[in-house]
């Protein structure tokens, strides 16, 4: 692989980042995806999380069996693009205008 390799296309993250956490001392998927962005593109992670995941296995950084996916953090609840171009609002329970 070259150093213009991308692992995660989505968040432009390339191996040399990778590598880069690695040597930082980073080994686990959740501290790289921390550390690079990694994972949290449209995708969040579908795409790149295996190629991760391979890479800390070739390694020796990660057993195959202790890889785990990325921790998902969904909205609370949805928006709708709407809700976001008309920008904040008061809350009822907020005295301040």
């Amino acid at each position: 692989m070259t150093a213009r390799t991308f692992v995660c296309r989505c968040e432009d993250v390339t191996l040399t980042e990778i590598e880069r956490a690695i040597a930082a001392g980073l080994s686990d998927v959740e501290e790289i995806k921390r550390y690079t962005g990694l994972g949290t593109g449209p995708c969040q992670g579908k795409e790149c999380l295996s190629a991760l995941g391979r890479l800390l296995v070739a390694r020796n950084l990660i057993a195959p069996a202790a890889l785990r996916p990325f921790t998902a953090r969904p909205p609370v609840e949805p928006v709708t693009f709407g809700a976001l171009a008309a920008g904040a609002t008061e809350h009822p329970e907020d005295p301040s205008p």
